[in-house]
Protein backbone atom coordinates (compact mmCIF):
# COMPACT_ATOMS: atom_id res chain seq x y z
CA UNK A 1 0.00 0.00 0.00
CA UNK A 2 2.48 2.62 -1.39
CA UNK A 3 2.78 4.62 -4.03
CA UNK A 4 5.27 4.21 -6.91
CA UNK A 5 8.05 6.61 -7.04
CA UNK A 6 7.91 9.95 -8.01
CA UNK A 7 10.82 9.49 -10.89
CA UNK A 8 9.07 6.13 -12.02
CA UNK A 9 8.84 5.79 -15.46
CA UNK A 10 4.40 5.95 -15.39
CA UNK A 11 2.01 6.14 -18.34
CA UNK A 12 -0.51 8.38 -18.06
CA UNK A 13 -3.98 7.43 -17.06
CA UNK A 14 -7.06 9.97 -18.26
CA UNK A 15 -10.28 10.20 -16.66
CA UNK A 16 -13.23 10.84 -18.74
CA UNK A 17 -16.88 11.45 -17.52
CA UNK A 18 -20.05 9.59 -19.24
CA UNK A 19 -20.15 11.39 -22.91
CA UNK A 20 -17.16 13.92 -23.10
CA UNK A 21 -14.58 14.40 -25.12
CA UNK A 22 -11.34 12.44 -25.05
CA UNK A 23 -8.52 13.58 -24.08
CA UNK A 24 -6.58 16.76 -26.55
CA UNK A 25 -3.48 15.37 -26.56
CA UNK A 26 -4.32 11.65 -27.43
CA UNK A 27 -2.57 10.56 -31.18
CA UNK A 28 -5.21 10.34 -33.80
CA UNK A 29 -4.14 6.86 -33.77
CA UNK A 30 -4.99 6.53 -30.03
CA UNK A 31 -8.47 8.54 -30.97
CA UNK A 32 -9.41 6.19 -33.44
CA UNK A 33 -8.76 3.22 -31.01
CA UNK A 34 -10.88 4.44 -28.46
CA UNK A 35 -13.91 5.26 -30.56
CA UNK A 36 -13.64 1.88 -32.05
CA UNK A 37 -13.93 0.35 -28.76
CA UNK A 38 -17.39 1.84 -28.27
CA UNK A 39 -15.16 4.07 -24.75
CA UNK A 40 -17.60 6.59 -23.77
CA UNK A 41 -16.39 7.24 -20.04
CA UNK A 42 -19.04 5.10 -18.68
CA UNK A 43 -17.87 4.50 -14.60
CA UNK A 44 -15.52 2.12 -13.90
CA UNK A 45 -15.00 1.33 -18.02
CA UNK A 46 -11.11 1.29 -19.09
CA UNK A 47 -9.49 1.31 -22.41
CA UNK A 48 -5.64 0.71 -22.61
CA UNK A 49 -3.74 2.91 -25.77
CA UNK A 50 -1.31 1.56 -27.95
CA UNK A 51 1.69 3.40 -28.75
CA UNK A 52 3.01 3.95 -32.19
CA UNK A 53 4.96 0.53 -31.64
CA UNK A 54 2.07 -1.10 -30.29
CA UNK A 55 2.97 -0.99 -27.07
CA UNK A 56 0.92 -0.20 -24.52
CA UNK A 57 1.19 3.95 -23.82
CA UNK A 58 -1.14 4.93 -21.47
CA UNK A 59 -4.86 4.45 -20.76
CA UNK A 60 -8.63 6.16 -20.62
CA UNK A 61 -10.96 5.61 -17.26
CA UNK A 62 -14.41 6.05 -17.40
CA UNK A 63 -15.29 8.36 -14.69
CA UNK A 64 -18.86 8.37 -14.88
CA UNK A 65 -20.93 11.21 -13.89
CA UNK A 66 -21.05 13.08 -11.24
CA UNK A 67 -24.12 12.22 -9.74
CA UNK A 68 -23.10 8.26 -9.38
CA UNK A 69 -19.72 9.02 -8.45
CA UNK A 70 -21.58 10.52 -5.10
CA UNK A 71 -23.59 7.45 -4.72
CA UNK A 72 -19.73 5.65 -3.88
CA UNK A 73 -16.41 6.66 -2.74
CA UNK A 74 -13.10 5.98 -3.98
CA UNK A 75 -14.29 5.29 -7.55
CA UNK A 76 -10.47 5.46 -8.90
CA UNK A 77 -9.96 2.45 -6.94
CA UNK A 78 -11.65 0.66 -9.95
CA UNK A 79 -8.72 1.79 -12.03
CA UNK A 80 -6.04 0.32 -9.15
CA UNK A 81 -8.06 -2.95 -9.64
CA UNK A 82 -8.47 -2.88 -13.24
CA UNK A 83 -5.10 -1.42 -14.87
CA UNK A 84 -2.22 -3.97 -15.62
CA UNK A 85 0.97 -3.83 -13.32
CA UNK A 86 3.21 -0.61 -13.84
CA UNK A 87 3.11 2.78 -12.69
CA UNK A 88 0.40 5.13 -13.37
CA UNK A 89 0.22 8.79 -13.20
CA UNK A 90 -3.04 11.06 -13.46
CA UNK A 91 -3.32 12.91 -16.59
CA UNK A 92 -6.54 14.34 -15.59
CA UNK A 93 -6.69 17.53 -12.98
CA UNK A 94 -9.13 16.29 -9.82
CA UNK A 95 -10.04 18.31 -7.37
CA UNK A 96 -10.54 15.33 -5.21
CA UNK A 97 -7.09 13.98 -5.56
CA UNK A 98 -5.61 13.32 -2.26
CA UNK A 99 -8.62 10.99 -1.26
CA UNK A 100 -8.81 9.69 -4.85
CA UNK A 101 -5.44 8.40 -4.18
CA UNK A 102 -5.60 7.18 -0.98
CA UNK A 103 -8.55 4.98 -2.60
CA UNK A 104 -6.08 3.70 -4.90
CA UNK A 105 -3.67 2.87 -1.89
CA UNK A 106 -6.87 0.97 -0.05
CA UNK A 107 -7.31 -1.23 -3.41
CA UNK A 108 -3.89 -2.61 -2.81
CA UNK A 109 -4.58 -4.54 0.53
CA UNK A 110 -5.61 -7.85 0.53
CA UNK A 111 -5.99 -10.34 3.69
CA UNK A 112 -3.62 -13.33 2.66
CA UNK A 113 -2.38 -14.95 5.82
CA UNK A 114 -4.32 -17.70 5.45
CA UNK A 115 -4.33 -18.84 1.91
CA UNK A 116 -2.82 -16.75 -1.66
CA UNK A 117 -4.74 -13.38 -2.07
CA UNK A 118 -4.43 -11.41 -5.71
CA UNK A 119 -2.95 -8.44 -4.92
CA UNK A 120 -3.69 -5.41 -7.82
CA UNK A 121 0.23 -4.51 -9.01
CA UNK A 122 -0.96 -0.95 -10.52
CA UNK A 123 1.16 1.64 -8.66
CA UNK A 124 -0.09 5.15 -8.32
CA UNK A 125 2.74 7.93 -8.66
CA UNK A 126 1.38 10.10 -6.31
CA UNK A 127 -0.55 13.28 -7.65
CA UNK A 128 1.16 16.94 -7.26
CA UNK A 129 0.48 18.89 -4.37
CA UNK A 130 -0.75 15.66 -2.06
CA UNK A 131 0.96 14.46 0.62
CA UNK A 132 2.24 10.92 -0.23
CA UNK A 133 4.25 10.14 3.28
CA UNK A 134 0.85 10.86 4.77
CA UNK A 135 -1.48 9.09 3.20
CA UNK A 136 1.10 6.06 3.45
CA UNK A 137 0.31 6.14 7.18
CA UNK A 138 -3.07 6.19 7.07
CA UNK A 139 -2.97 3.39 4.68
CA UNK A 140 -0.75 1.48 6.76
CA UNK A 141 -2.82 2.29 9.83
CA UNK A 142 -6.00 0.84 8.04
CA UNK A 143 -3.66 -1.87 7.00
CA UNK A 144 -3.49 -2.79 10.85
CA UNK A 145 -7.34 -2.51 11.53
CA UNK A 146 -8.11 -4.14 9.22
CA UNK A 147 -5.63 -7.66 9.57
CA UNK A 148 -6.39 -7.45 13.32
CA UNK A 149 -10.41 -7.74 12.35
CA UNK A 150 -9.74 -10.05 9.90
CA UNK A 151 -8.11 -12.32 11.50
CA UNK A 152 -9.86 -15.41 13.07
CA UNK A 153 -10.47 -15.70 16.86
CA UNK A 154 -8.54 -18.75 17.22
CA UNK A 155 -5.89 -16.53 16.27
CA UNK A 156 -6.53 -12.98 17.55
CA UNK A 157 -7.66 -13.56 21.43
CA UNK A 158 -6.49 -11.24 24.26
CA UNK A 159 -2.70 -12.36 24.42
CA UNK A 160 -2.85 -12.11 20.62
CA UNK A 161 -4.26 -8.89 20.78
CA UNK A 162 -1.56 -7.57 23.68
CA UNK A 163 1.27 -8.96 21.59
CA UNK A 164 0.23 -6.40 18.52
CA UNK A 165 -0.11 -3.53 21.00
CA UNK A 166 3.43 -4.59 21.74
CA UNK A 167 4.61 -4.28 18.65
CA UNK A 168 2.84 -1.50 17.22
CA UNK A 169 4.71 0.35 20.28
CA UNK A 170 8.15 -1.24 19.74
CA UNK A 171 7.81 0.83 16.27
CA UNK A 172 7.24 3.82 17.64
CA UNK A 173 8.60 3.76 20.59
CA UNK A 174 5.55 4.00 23.50
CA UNK A 175 5.57 1.91 26.16
CA UNK A 176 2.83 -0.47 27.49
CA UNK A 177 1.68 -2.17 30.71
CA UNK A 178 -1.23 -4.71 31.33
CA UNK A 179 -3.08 -5.77 34.32
CA UNK A 180 -4.55 -9.54 33.62
CA UNK A 181 -6.44 -12.20 35.09
CA UNK A 182 -7.55 -11.54 39.68
CA UNK A 183 -4.94 -8.60 39.24
CA UNK A 184 -8.31 -7.05 37.35
CA UNK A 185 -9.95 -7.04 40.91
CA UNK A 186 -6.99 -5.80 43.06
CA UNK A 187 -6.95 -2.77 40.67
CA UNK A 188 -10.11 -1.37 40.73
CA UNK A 189 -11.05 -3.15 37.22
CA UNK A 190 -14.67 -5.58 38.20
CA UNK A 191 -16.34 -5.26 35.37
CA UNK A 192 -13.66 -6.52 32.97
CA UNK A 193 -12.69 -9.49 34.63
CA UNK A 194 -16.52 -10.04 35.13
CA UNK A 195 -16.98 -10.11 31.35
CA UNK A 196 -14.12 -12.63 30.57
CA UNK A 197 -13.36 -14.42 33.76
CA UNK A 198 -15.42 -17.45 31.59
CA UNK A 199 -12.86 -18.16 29.22
CA UNK A 200 -9.51 -20.02 29.64
CA UNK A 201 -8.13 -16.86 27.67
CA UNK A 202 -7.13 -14.38 30.32
CA UNK A 203 -9.14 -11.12 30.53
CA UNK A 204 -6.57 -8.17 30.87
CA UNK A 205 -6.77 -4.15 30.61
CA UNK A 206 -3.85 -3.05 27.86
CA UNK A 207 -2.88 0.37 28.03
CA UNK A 208 -0.47 2.12 25.14
CA UNK A 209 1.60 5.39 26.19
CA UNK A 210 2.95 7.67 23.60
CA UNK A 211 4.06 11.55 23.58
CA UNK A 212 5.47 13.75 26.56
CA UNK A 213 4.20 17.00 25.16
CA UNK A 214 0.74 18.67 24.42
CA UNK A 215 -2.80 17.94 24.95
CA UNK A 216 -3.81 14.81 25.76
CA UNK A 217 -6.01 12.39 24.09
CA UNK A 218 -7.50 9.10 24.90
CA UNK A 219 -8.45 6.33 22.88
CA UNK A 220 -10.54 3.34 24.38
CA UNK A 221 -11.50 0.63 22.22
CA UNK A 222 -13.48 -2.32 22.93
CA UNK A 223 -11.59 -5.27 22.71
CA UNK A 224 -13.80 -8.72 22.61
CA UNK A 225 -11.75 -11.05 20.77
CA UNK A 226 -14.98 -13.08 20.44
CA UNK A 227 -18.38 -13.04 22.39
CA UNK A 228 -20.26 -16.01 21.99
CA UNK A 229 -23.31 -13.81 23.79
CA UNK A 230 -21.87 -15.59 26.92
CA UNK A 231 -25.09 -17.16 29.06
CA UNK A 232 -27.49 -15.20 26.98
CA UNK A 233 -26.19 -17.56 24.09
CA UNK A 234 -26.10 -16.16 20.71
CA UNK A 235 -27.73 -17.93 17.92
CA UNK A 236 -25.36 -19.51 15.53
CA UNK A 237 -26.46 -16.49 13.11
CA UNK A 238 -25.54 -13.60 14.98
CA UNK A 239 -22.36 -15.27 16.32
CA UNK A 240 -20.49 -15.65 12.76
CA UNK A 241 -18.69 -12.40 12.73
CA UNK A 242 -18.40 -11.94 16.27
CA UNK A 243 -14.59 -12.21 15.38
CA UNK A 244 -14.64 -8.69 14.36
CA UNK A 245 -15.99 -7.55 18.18
CA UNK A 246 -12.56 -6.15 18.76
CA UNK A 247 -12.81 -3.67 15.88
CA UNK A 248 -12.95 -0.82 18.18
CA UNK A 249 -9.47 -1.99 20.13
CA UNK A 250 -8.34 -2.80 16.12
CA UNK A 251 -9.60 1.25 15.39
CA UNK A 252 -8.00 2.76 17.68
CA UNK A 253 -4.73 0.91 17.64
CA UNK A 254 -5.20 2.27 13.53
CA UNK A 255 -5.51 5.80 14.56
CA UNK A 256 -2.90 5.65 16.86
CA UNK A 257 -0.67 4.18 14.46
CA UNK A 258 -1.41 7.22 12.45
CA UNK A 259 -0.78 9.40 15.08
CA UNK A 260 2.60 8.22 15.98
CA UNK A 261 3.58 7.94 12.18
CA UNK A 262 2.64 11.44 11.68
CA UNK A 263 4.36 12.21 14.88
CA UNK A 264 1.36 14.36 15.84
CA UNK A 265 2.37 17.03 19.11
CA UNK A 266 0.03 14.90 21.21
CA UNK A 267 0.02 12.85 24.42
CA UNK A 268 -1.90 9.65 23.68
CA UNK A 269 -2.79 7.27 25.65
CA UNK A 270 -4.82 4.27 24.44
CA UNK A 271 -6.71 1.78 26.78
CA UNK A 272 -7.95 -2.03 25.51
CA UNK A 273 -9.96 -4.43 27.58
CA UNK A 274 -9.56 -7.29 26.16
CA UNK A 275 -11.50 -10.22 27.06
CA UNK A 276 -13.52 -13.37 25.41
CA UNK A 277 -17.08 -13.73 26.18
CA UNK A 278 -17.74 -17.47 26.87
CA UNK A 279 -19.29 -19.78 28.78
CA UNK A 280 -18.61 -21.70 31.75
CA UNK A 281 -19.52 -22.44 35.15
CA UNK A 282 -17.49 -19.03 36.27
CA UNK A 283 -19.32 -17.11 33.32
CA UNK A 284 -21.55 -13.94 34.93
CA UNK A 285 -25.02 -14.09 35.20
CA UNK A 286 -27.98 -12.24 34.37
CA UNK A 287 -29.39 -10.93 37.49
CA UNK A 288 -26.04 -10.15 39.14
CA UNK A 289 -25.02 -6.82 40.55
CA UNK A 290 -21.72 -6.03 40.34
CA UNK A 291 -19.80 -2.23 40.95
CA UNK A 292 -17.53 -0.67 38.73
CA UNK A 293 -14.22 0.80 38.96
CA UNK A 294 -16.34 4.44 39.02
CA UNK A 295 -18.27 2.95 41.83
CA UNK A 296 -21.61 3.01 39.94
CA UNK A 297 -23.32 -0.26 40.83
CA UNK A 298 -24.68 -2.23 37.43
CA UNK A 299 -27.44 -4.67 37.10
CA UNK A 300 -26.66 -7.68 34.49
CA UNK A 301 -29.82 -8.21 32.48
CA UNK A 302 -28.40 -9.97 29.37
CA UNK A 303 -24.76 -10.87 29.21
CA UNK A 304 -24.66 -10.46 25.59
CA UNK A 305 -24.35 -6.41 26.53
CA UNK A 306 -20.83 -7.09 27.43
CA UNK A 307 -19.01 -4.43 25.47
CA UNK A 308 -20.35 -1.84 27.64
CA UNK A 309 -19.32 -3.32 30.92
CA UNK A 310 -15.46 -3.76 29.72
CA UNK A 311 -15.77 -0.38 28.34
CA UNK A 312 -17.08 1.36 31.46
CA UNK A 313 -14.08 0.47 33.50
CA UNK A 314 -11.38 1.56 30.89
CA UNK A 315 -13.30 4.94 30.49
CA UNK A 316 -13.41 5.29 34.71
CA UNK A 317 -9.92 4.94 33.96
CA UNK A 318 -9.46 7.65 31.33
CA UNK A 319 -11.92 9.73 32.90
CA UNK A 320 -9.09 9.78 36.14
CA UNK A 321 -6.77 11.49 34.64
CA UNK A 322 -8.94 14.51 33.18
CA UNK A 323 -7.22 14.04 29.45
CA UNK A 324 -8.23 17.06 26.71
CA UNK A 325 -10.49 14.34 25.05
CA UNK A 326 -11.56 10.75 25.26
CA UNK A 327 -12.90 8.85 22.14
CA UNK A 328 -13.95 5.51 22.43
CA UNK A 329 -14.88 2.98 19.06
CA UNK A 330 -16.87 -0.06 20.33
CA UNK A 331 -18.91 -2.08 17.79
CA UNK A 332 -21.51 -2.04 20.04
CA UNK A 333 -25.12 -2.12 19.23
CA UNK A 334 -27.21 -3.58 16.18
CA UNK A 335 -29.57 -1.18 17.14
CA UNK A 336 -26.62 1.60 14.80
CA UNK A 337 -27.01 -0.78 11.94
CA UNK A 338 -30.66 -0.44 11.89
CA UNK A 339 -30.85 2.71 12.05
CA UNK A 340 -27.84 3.69 10.00
CA UNK A 341 -26.85 0.59 7.88
CA UNK A 342 -23.08 -0.51 7.86
CA UNK A 343 -21.32 2.10 6.20
CA UNK A 344 -22.40 5.07 8.58
CA UNK A 345 -21.20 4.64 12.14
CA UNK A 346 -23.28 6.82 14.87
CA UNK A 347 -21.38 9.08 17.24
CA UNK A 348 -22.52 10.76 20.48
CA UNK A 349 -21.10 13.42 22.18
CA UNK A 350 -22.55 16.65 24.21
CA UNK A 351 -19.77 19.29 22.82
CA UNK A 352 -21.71 20.82 19.58
CA UNK A 353 -17.77 22.10 18.24
CA UNK A 354 -16.50 19.04 18.51
CA UNK A 355 -19.72 17.82 16.69
CA UNK A 356 -19.12 19.78 14.11
CA UNK A 357 -15.55 18.97 13.53
CA UNK A 358 -16.18 15.23 12.98
CA UNK A 359 -18.66 15.75 10.75
CA UNK A 360 -16.99 18.75 8.46
CA UNK A 361 -13.86 16.42 8.88
CA UNK A 362 -16.10 13.31 7.88
CA UNK A 363 -17.29 14.36 4.80
CA UNK A 364 -13.99 16.29 3.47
CA UNK A 365 -12.32 12.98 3.81
CA UNK A 366 -14.93 10.20 2.69
CA UNK A 367 -15.10 8.38 6.34
CA UNK A 368 -18.42 8.93 7.14
CA UNK A 369 -20.00 9.65 10.71
CA UNK A 370 -23.47 10.34 12.04
CA UNK A 371 -24.30 12.54 15.17
CA UNK A 372 -27.11 11.08 17.12
CA UNK A 373 -28.79 12.54 20.20
CA UNK A 374 -27.55 11.96 23.96
CA UNK A 375 -31.72 11.93 24.60
CA UNK A 376 -31.75 12.90 28.30
CA UNK A 377 -35.61 11.26 28.64
CA UNK A 378 -34.07 8.56 27.38
CA UNK A 379 -32.06 8.19 30.78
CA UNK A 380 -34.84 6.47 32.94
CA UNK A 381 -34.06 3.39 30.87
CA UNK A 382 -30.90 2.72 32.14
CA UNK A 383 -31.39 3.03 35.76
CA UNK A 384 -33.15 -0.28 36.89
CA UNK A 385 -34.03 0.64 40.56
CA UNK A 386 -32.21 -2.36 42.06
CA UNK A 387 -29.18 -0.82 41.32
CA UNK A 388 -27.92 2.57 39.25
CA UNK A 389 -27.41 1.17 35.86
CA UNK A 390 -29.15 -1.69 33.63
CA UNK A 391 -26.49 -3.17 31.06
CA UNK A 392 -29.52 -4.25 28.83
CA UNK A 393 -32.84 -2.46 28.57
CA UNK A 394 -36.29 -4.44 28.22
CA UNK A 395 -37.59 -3.07 25.51
CA UNK A 396 -35.64 -3.10 21.99
CA UNK A 397 -35.81 0.60 21.31
CA UNK A 398 -33.17 3.04 21.35
CA UNK A 399 -30.78 0.86 21.86
CA UNK A 400 -27.53 2.74 20.65
CA UNK A 401 -29.21 5.79 22.27
CA UNK A 402 -29.04 4.14 25.60
CA UNK A 403 -25.55 2.25 25.49
CA UNK A 404 -24.16 5.66 24.72
CA UNK A 405 -26.01 6.77 27.82
CA UNK A 406 -24.69 4.56 30.16
CA UNK A 407 -21.21 5.15 28.75
CA UNK A 408 -21.70 8.77 29.50
CA UNK A 409 -22.19 8.21 33.20
CA UNK A 410 -18.74 6.89 33.25
CA UNK A 411 -16.77 10.10 32.11
CA UNK A 412 -17.71 12.68 34.75
CA UNK A 413 -14.33 14.63 34.71
CA UNK A 414 -13.39 15.36 30.83
CA UNK A 415 -15.17 17.87 29.62
CA UNK A 416 -14.69 16.40 25.92
CA UNK A 417 -15.90 12.98 25.42
CA UNK A 418 -17.17 11.17 22.12
CA UNK A 419 -18.63 6.91 21.86
CA UNK A 420 -18.55 6.10 18.01
CA UNK A 421 -20.83 2.98 17.44
CA UNK A 422 -19.08 1.39 14.37
CA UNK A 423 -19.59 -1.79 12.79
CA UNK A 424 -15.89 -2.95 10.88
CA UNK A 425 -17.26 -4.63 8.35
CA UNK A 426 -17.84 -4.37 4.63
CA UNK A 427 -20.44 -7.02 3.87
CA UNK A 428 -19.58 -6.19 0.07
CA UNK A 429 -16.74 -5.49 -1.62
CA UNK A 430 -16.49 -1.26 -2.81
CA UNK A 431 -13.81 0.19 -4.68
CA UNK A 432 -10.83 0.13 -2.03
CA UNK A 433 -12.44 -1.68 0.36
CA UNK A 434 -12.77 -5.93 -0.20
CA UNK A 435 -15.35 -7.55 1.89
CA UNK A 436 -13.93 -8.36 5.27
CA UNK A 437 -12.93 -5.78 7.46
CA UNK A 438 -12.76 -1.96 7.53
CA UNK A 439 -11.43 0.77 9.38
CA UNK A 440 -14.46 3.48 10.05
CA UNK A 441 -14.05 6.83 11.55
CA UNK A 442 -10.34 6.93 12.22
CA UNK A 443 -9.66 9.16 9.46
CA UNK A 444 -12.37 11.57 10.32
CA UNK A 445 -10.83 11.78 13.56
CA UNK A 446 -7.22 12.44 12.53
CA UNK A 447 -8.63 14.59 10.25
CA UNK A 448 -10.63 17.18 13.17
CA UNK A 449 -7.83 16.63 15.67
CA UNK A 450 -5.14 19.42 14.73
CA UNK A 451 -8.53 21.46 15.14
CA UNK A 452 -10.22 20.37 18.46
CA UNK A 453 -6.53 20.43 19.73
CA UNK A 454 -5.30 23.22 18.65
CA UNK A 455 -2.16 21.42 17.18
Amino acid sequence: MRFAPADAAALPLWLVESGADLPADLSPAQRAFAQAQGFGGAAGTLCLLPGASGALDGALFGWGSAEKRRRGRFPLARAAAALPAGAWRLATDLPEAETEALGWLFEGYRFGRYAPATVPRARLVCPAGVDAARLEAIAAGEALTRDLINTPPNDMGPDELEAAVRALAGRHGATVSVIAGDDLLAQGYPLIHAVGRASPRVPRLIEMSWGAEGPELALVGKGVCFDTGGLNLKPGSSMGLMKKDMGGAATVLGLAAMIMALALPLRLRVLIPAVENAVSGAAFRPQDIYTSRKGLTVEINNTDAEGRLVLADALAAADEACPDLILCMATLTGAARVALGPEVPPFYTDDDALAAALAGAAGAVADPLWRMPLWEPYETLIEPGIADLDNAPSGGMAGSITAALFLRRFVTETGRFAHFDIYGWQPVAAPGRPKGAVGQGARAILAALPGVLGL
